[in-house]
C-alpha cells in the first residue's frame, strides 16, 4: 500500500478498506471533545490507494485520494435538495487535509444502489446471456455504450471482502429490507442518477452508471446518502464528444491500470495467485491526469493536488 494509518489527535483508526481508512474518536480529551461538538460521528480518510482485480496495487496515485473527497463533496452540494448526506464537517487534521470528511454514523442499508443509464460491464455480459440486467427486459441489439431507453436500478448485494458483489432482482431488494424501504432506495437512487446525468452532460460528461450507498440517521431518522458519491471509482464518466456504442469507452478513471495489469507488458498471470507487479511512472501519471480532468470537467475548477 502507498499509505500508511497516520496518527490523528483525537481518532483511533478502526478499519482499513481498499482505498479508504476509517476513524472514530479516542478515549483522549480530544476525542471527547469531538463527541461533544459532532455527536456520534467518524472520520473517512480516502487515501491514494488504487485497487484493480481485487488487489491494492502499489504504488498509489498521487492526490487521488484528494479528489474523490472533493468530488464527493462537489456532489453532495449539487444534491443536497434531493436528498441529505452524512457529511458534518471538513475541520479535519492537518495530515489528512483535503481528503478527509467527518461523517455522521449511518445505519447502513446492506444493498449497494446501483444506475445504469447505459450497458456496458457486468449489466453488458448480462444482456448478453439473457437479454436482461437484474430480471429487466431490455430492447434487443443493444451494444457496449447503448443508451438504454431509459435508466435502470440495478442494485447488488454487499460481498464480504475479497468477493464480488452480485447484481439481483429488485424483488430481492424488497424481500431483505421490506418494500418501503427497497421503493425509497430505488427512487432516491433514480433521482440522484437525473439530477447527476444532467448536471455531467451540461460539462461534456456522459455518466454511464453509478453506485451510492445509503443509511439512516439515527439522529434524524431519514434516509441519508453515504461514502462516496459520483467519482471515478463509483461510477463510469465517459468524455461525450467520444462516446461511440459498439466498443469500449474511454472513461475519466483507473482504466489504464486495468489495461496495463492485462496486457503482457506487465507480465502478471491474473488467474494466478501472485500480486500483481508495480505500476510504471507513466501508467501512474496517466491515471493521475485522467483523475484530475475529471473534477475539472465535472466542476470547472482547477484542482491542485
Amino acid at each position: 500500500m502507498t499509505d500508511t494509518t497516520p496518527a490523528l489527535p483525537g481518532w483511533r483508526h478502526v478499519y482499513s478498506g481498499k482505498v479508504r481508512d476509517l476513524y472514530e474518536p479516542d478515549a483522549t480529551a480530544a476525542g471527547a471533545a469531538l463527541r461533544e461538538r459532532h455527536g456520534d460521528v467518524v472520520l473517512v480518510v480516502a487515501t491514494d490507494r488504487v485497487s484493480a482485480y481485487d488487489h491494492v496495487l502499489s504504488p498509489g496515485i498521487p492526490g487521488k485520494g484528494v479528489v474523490l473527497t472533493q468530488l464527493s463533496l462537489w456532489w453532495f452540494a449539487q444534491l443536497a435538495d434531493l436528498v441529505p448526506n452524512h457529511v458534518v464537517s471538513t475541520d479535519v487534521p492537518e495530515a489528512v487535509a483535503g481528503r478527509a470528511m467527518v461523517c455522521r454514523r449511518l445505519e447502513m442499508y446492506p444493498v449497494e444502489c446501483v444506475v445504469r443509464g447505459y450497458l456496458t460491464g457486468s449489466g453488458l455480459v448480462e444482456y448478453r446471456a439473457s437479454g436482461q440486467v437484474t430480471g429487466i427486459p431490455l430492447p434487443a441489439g443493444l451494444e457496449d455504450g447503448s443508451r438504454l431507453p431509459e435508466p435502470v436500478f440495478t442494485p447488488a448485494t454487499k460481498a464480504v471482502v475479497g468477493e464480488h458483489d452480485e447484481n439481483v432482482p429488485f424483488a430481492v431488494v424488497v424481500e431483505q429490507l421490506g418494500e418501503d424501504a427497497a421503493t425509497t432506495l430505488r427512487d432516491l437512487t433514480l433521482a440522484v442518477y437525473a439530477r447527476a446525468e444532467a448536471v455531467a452532460r451540461g460539462r461534456g460528461v456522459i455518466l454511464a452508471d453509478t453506485k451510492l450507498e445509503f443509511g439512516v440517521d439515527p439522529t434524524t431518522g431519514a434516509v441519508t446518502l453515504g461514502d462516496e458519491v459520483l467519482t471515478p471509482d463509483s461510477s463510469r464518466f465517459w468524455p461525450a464528444d467520444a462516446w461511440q456504442p459498439g466498443r469500449a469507452q474511454p472513461s475519466f478513471d483507473k482504466q489504464f491500470v486495468r489495461d496495463w495489469l492485462t496486457s503482457s507488458a506487465s507480465g502478471w498471470d491474473r488467474a494466478s495467485d501472485t500480486p500483481p507487479p508495480p505500476l510504471p511512472a507513466d501508467v501512474v501519471e496517466r491515471t493521475r491526469a485522467r483523475y484530475l480532468e475529471a473534477y475539472e470537467r465535472l466542476t470547472g475548477d482547477a484542482l491542485t493536488v
